[in-house]
């Protein structure tokens, strides 16, 4: 009678008890305690700072410190405040806390304003309620950081760990790893028996690449007890390689992890999701989808008050088109928007034309269409204030990829690679291109692609205070140019 070797992960993997394997996501218990604590810490405060100025405990300071509770949640979990990435600077932390709380400090000072504004210490209770927190939960936060470095950085059983794979990613997770001791681990080395080549993906070389033999040497080091944890940072294309490495190793007690080498695609604001316990990575994504909300409200707000405060110069510049030129004080032409579809954009009229159709020239040096005065307004960028209609509309962005004539669109589209990406988001006013010299003609292939390579860099790493900054650049960049005609 022959004997069959049964595998239990085999017998798992036909689902006996019908429900699918999911992955389950790692949650910190630590963090957790610390999102109780800052709503612990918000109430705190708020009763030291009613009392310090002899006053007594209302219904008041209870909605208020109720309602900083939930708006400081919700913008601290907006901001990835208590997110388990390891690694990050207490800087990056203490800034994400900051912002947090910045956000929910302006709900609560109008608040105050609109409460308190007959009663002076009242509202100096709340004032210094609002100054003293974020100093104390940042300082909270940084304690816990120091505490857990400190005690995890020399653990007497610290967990050993091999990489297989010497590679550009393997390599870089050895140095993520280096940069956090308080995570308790030991790097045992390289385990790779691929010939050695320049291809970074397959195998590096170097006096850096430690490789402490074949993958043969890792099972044997697996099974006698000295791996705790093998990270396997193969790449993608070889699947069967690590599934037989998989496999050996359920043969002893380590723990493997599998690390996707995703970042050979050139990811655009990607974003880790989970549906029903099977993870999905997005890799060309938008920032909008989760912050489009915070985007339009900064548009809407700024937009709004630079409206307000250029209104009288906008009424200036309509009587000086109107009267240097014949035609239309406007000019609104088609641009794709977000997604691509098709918006019409607010210009004031710079060209003795009006042109809109799938053969658009763009401007250039001594161009005969531009008038006089539409010279010095495209020269200034002050033909693009209108455009603040647009932002108010919510058909554009403040900042964001300047907005192309749609035939230029479907020419560049089929010239430059990921040309579309650009339409991820809205298109902007200003954008990271224009204050990096990308501003007006782009006569040549390169200088579109350089154009196109920071609007895709503003999109991956976009955020409100990169808007803000991009914006503060505009005044002293973003005005004027030698490629603006």
């Amino acid at each position: 009678m022959n004997s069959h070797h049964v595998s239990p992960l085999a017998m798992g993997s036909q689902h006996l008890s019908g429900q699918p394997p999911v992955i389950r996501f790692h949650h910190s218990k630590i963090l957790a305690l610390f999102r109780a604590l800052d709503s612990a810490l918000i109430v705190a405060l708020l009763w030291v700072g009613v009392h310090f100025f002899s006053l007594e405990w209302s219904n008041f300071h209870t909605a208020f410190a109720l309602c900083a509770v939930i708006i400081f949640g919700f913008f601290a979990e907006t901001n990835e405040v208590y997110y388990l990435w390891r690694g990050d600077s207490m800087m990056k932390l203490s800034l994400q806390l900051l912002l947090a709380w910045f956000a929910t400090s302006v709900f609560i000072m109008f608040a105050a304003l609109l409460a308190y504004s007959p009663n002076k210490e009242g509202f100096f209770a709340i004032a210094l309620w609002v100054l003293a927190t974020p100093a104390a939960m940042v300082a909270m936060h940084i304690g816990r950081r120091v505490f857990l470095a400190k005690l995890r950085a020399n653990p007497t059983e610290p967990r050993r760990v091999a990489i297989v794979g010497a590679n550009d990613l393997g390599l870089r997770l050895i140095n993520s790893i280096q940069s956090m001791p308080w995570m308790g681990y030991k790097i045992m080395g390289f385990y790779d028996d691929r010939a050695a080549s320049n291809d970074v993906d397959r195998r590096l070389v170097g006096q850096h690449i430690d490789v402490k033999g074949g993958l043969e040497q890792l099972y044997a080091d697996a099974h006698d007890g000295k791996l705790d944890i093998v990270f396997i940072t193969l790449p993608m294309r070889a699947e069967l390689r690590m599934h037989a490495v998989i496999d050996r190793l359920a043969d002893t007690t380590v723990s493997p992890y599998l690390i996707p080498d995703v970042f050979n695609f050139d990811l655009l604001h990607s974003r880790l999701t989970c549906l029903q316990g099977i993870p999905a990575l997005s890799i060309y994504d938008s920032p909008l989808v989760d912050n489009g909300w915070a985007k339009r409200l900064e548009d809407f707000v700024l937009g709004s008050l630079m409206l307000l405060g250029l209104s009288i110069p906008m009424l200036v510049i309509a009587a000086g088109v109107k009267i240097t030129s014949k035609g239309p004080v406007f000019f609104k032409q088609t641009r794709y928007g977000l997604g691509g579809d098709p918006i019409k954009v607010w210009k004031f009229r710079s060209m003795s034309v009006c042109e809109d159709g799938p053969n658009v020239a763009q401007a250039k040096k001594s161009d005969p269409r531009v008038t006089p005065f539409g010279n010095f307004l495209r020269r200034t960028s002050l033909d693009e204030l209108p455009q603040l209609f647009n932002v108010i509309s919510g058909s554009m962005s403040l900042v964001g990829p300047r907005p192309h004539a749609v035939a230029h669109n479907e020419y560049y589209r089929g010239q430059i690679k990921g040309y579309m990406l650009r339409h991820k988001v809205k298109p902007g006013i200003t954008g990271l291109a224009q204050v990096n010299g990308f501003r007006g003609e782009t006569e040549t292939l390169d200088k579109m692609s350089g154009r196109i390579a920071y609007d895709l860099e503003y999109i991956r790493h976009w955020s409100l205070l990169l808007d803000l900054k991009i914006l503060w650049q505009t005044i002293f960049k973003g005005f004027v140019g030698q490629q603006a005609y």
